[in-house]
């Protein structure tokens, strides 16, 4: 008879994981001659690998190990790197909180990791105490997903115009993040000479800036673990006011209301008002009625002069100034003359070219005398058929009136 091999799991005092083997058991020599198939029979074997596992920090993790005919042998999980044994059997070792074990007739064998952090990254053991050891290893992966580091990102900045620019967006997360910035809008933009809608990396520069650049640009960054995330940073371009005038010569009549118009570009924001020829500041009223719309760095300055009389025309100044700068334009007004109201005499001398002849006998009756019959009467129509002829294809406002000669012939 031979005894039987046990094993027994422990720490040494470097806190490795060993195992110690003992004989206390005999068993039958015939198993010297057993075929080495049968002798396997004998032992536990692992009915699958341990599945390699990834999870999300923060999340609960599952360690799977199936075993059969575990007969009286004991199963351990071991953390691999670490060399630290995490639990024997039915018990656990680890002091980790996290770490629980739970089973299924001795057959299942769950690793349970709450919370799961990054440095719980690594390969995970399940080993069985027979001579030799037997073991089955499986992968926790621990993916996290990004974070922008805001003490290392770039917060919104203002630049004078024609300068280089860097913007700088730092991300964090496994696996490393991959980051691209683009504008908020959508819109494409000027990058080393080229025209772009996304520049990939942590950094974005642009090379003499203008005002173009000008808005919200999105730093994203993302690694395949949901969700991305974006920081947002306004750049903001400063440039001296500059002014343009759609029309710097307007026109309009005595009595009517006229509307004077500049454009300007201008950051920081500038101030906007009209001036007349003397340098008198223009302020709104019944007279005259300014208005100002924005639109970012653009503005459009309106100036309505109501029922222009004749010391109206004259010259106009819209100024524009920054703390950067000033400028203004000068626009203006000249007379035309009121349009008047058109009137046409027609002067008509009827011809008859042409006769349209009826002959009706009448009997011509005498309404004051009590429908008394005076005698008979014929009825012959003239017509002025260039006149018609020359009204149908006119297009003149001005109507004029047609003619007709009646000419009634009493008859004797």
């Amino acid at each position: 008879m031979r005894s039987k091999t046990f094993a027994s799991i422990h720490l040494n005092e470097k806190k490795f994981c060993v195992i110690s083997f003992r004989r206390n058991v005999s068993i039958p020599r015939s198993v010297k001659k057993l075929p080495l198939k049968s002798v396997e029979s004998l032992f536990p074997r692992f009915v699958e690998p341990v599945p390699n596992v990834t999870v999300t920090v923060g999340r609960d993790a599952l360690l799977a190990c199936v075993v059969e005919d575990l007969r009286g042998y004991k199963v351990a999980w071991v953390r691999v790197d670490t060399q630290t044994i995490l639990s024997i059997h039915h018990n656990i070792i680890t002091q980790n909180p996290r770490i629980s074990l739970s089973y299924n007739d001795h057959r299942s064998w769950y690793l349970h990791i709450k919370n799961v952090q990054e440095v719980d990254r690594g390969w995970y053991m399940c080993q069985v105490n027979t001579d030799p050891m037997r073991s089955r290893k499986g992968y926790l992966q621990v993916v996290v997903s990004p974070m922008i580091i805001d003490n290392m990102t770039s917060t919104d900045m203002v630049v004078r115009e024609g300068t280089n620019v860097t913007m700088v967006c730092r991300a964090s997360g496994y696996p490393e993040p991959y980051v691209m910035w683009r504008r908020e809008d959508g819109q494409e933009f000027i990058c080393n000479g080229e025209l772009v809608n996304v520049v990939d990396g942590e950094n974005l520069t642009i090379s003499k800036v203008s005002r173009l650049h000008m808005g919200a640009y999105l730093c994203i960054a993302s690694n395949g673990v949901p969700p991305s995330i974006s920081k947002r940073v306004v750049l903001m371009v400063q440039f001296p006011p500059m002014l343009s005038i759609p029309n710097q010569l307007e026109a309009a009549y005595v009595g009517q209301d006229v509307t004077l118009e500049c454009h300007t570009e201008a950051y920081p924001s500038s101030i906007n008002y009209w001036t007349t020829d003397r340098g008198d500041m223009i302020i709104s009223g019944n007279k005259y009625i300014t208005a100002l719309n924005d639109d970012g760095y653009s503005r459009k300055m309106k100036l309505t002069i109501r029922k222009v009389s004749s010391r109206d025309f004259s010259s106009y100044r819209c100024v524009a100034k920054n703390s950067l700068g000033e400028t203004d334009g000068l626009i203006r007004l000249d007379e035309i003359p009121a349009p008047s109201t058109i009137s046409t005499t027609v002067n008509y001398v009827p011809t008859f070219p042409q006769r349209k002849k009826g002959k009706h006998k009448n009997r011509w009756r005498d309404s004051s005398a009590e429908n008394r019959v005076i005698g008979d009467y014929e009825v012959e129509e003239w017509k002025d058929v260039d006149y018609e002829s020359t009204q149908s294809s006119s297009s003149s406002s001005v109507r004029g009136f047609g003619f007709s000669v009646i000419v009634v012939l009493f008859l004797s």
